[in-house]
């Protein structure tokens, strides 16, 4: 069934598309090739919020129960978007049109661009949203990042009306990995919240913490 993407904030997508319009920005040397070598304009399709998990560890209730669901904490990073070479027409299902993605955080004084990346998670957050394109019922995509396990997921929400800016995974919401997902959890496959996130919170628990100012997380550092 048809996704419910939700619009992003009008400053967040004008912060987006003017970094877009500024030639020293996009051909910056520090722009990814492929959006320096773009043969027509770019443009900021398939607005996704962004989402971050933070160290999820069972609490003392939970401890002694042992069999409660850990409960997640998330927050809001910002909004992302993937860039379309426009002069490419259509990518027929595959992204292959799509070069890269840009980023609008907010800060203190309010929506600003973050800044462009490229690499595997750009054509593999295509390929997840055709997946969840294909399932029977409707959700709103979002992108949620495990940082401390490099994790990133297309996160399908259940209540498809609901503010993308807020709330946190339901149970029954789906999570699709995106590759390279970490060892020993299969991308590009469907899991439900309450089955996946014990398997994250043994891996995070288990996790060191990250050194102090370190990038973390598929949002926060360029994939390979």
């Amino acid at each position: 069934m048809p996704l419910h993407v939700s619009p992003a904030p009008a400053p967040a997508l004008r912060s987006v598309q003017t970094a877009l319009g500024l030639p020293r920005t996009v051909r910056g040397t520090r722009v990814p090739a492929a959006l320096r070598t773009a043969k027509g304009p770019l443009r900021a399709e398939l607005p996704l919020p962004t989402y971050e998990m933070a160290r999820v560890a069972p609490n003392a209730t939970e401890r002694a129960a042992r069999t409660a669901a850990p409960t997640p904490r998330t927050r809001l990073t910002g909004w992302r978007f993937l860039l379309r070479d426009g002069a490419t027409g259509q990518e027929g299902g595959q992204g292959t049109a799509y070069l890269g993605t840009a980023e609008a955080v907010l800060t203190a004084d309010g929506w600003a661009f973050g800044q462009f990346r490229q690499g595997p998670y750009v054509l593999s957050t295509v390929r997840a949203v055709r997946q969840a394109e294909a399932l029977p019922a409707s959700y709103q995509p979002r992108l949620l990042s495990v940082p401390e396990l490099y994790m990133l997921t297309l996160w399908l929400h259940q209540d498809a009306s609901a503010d993308p800016a807020e709330g946190t995974p339901d149970p029954a919401d789906l999570l699709i990995p995106l590759a390279p997902a970490p060892p020993g959890i299969a991308p590009h496959t469907a899991h439900r919240v309450d089955a996946l996130l014990p398997v994250l919170t043994r891996r995070l628990v288990a996790a060191p913490a990250a050194a102090p100012g370190t990038a973390a997380g598929p949002l926060l550092r360029t994939p390979a």
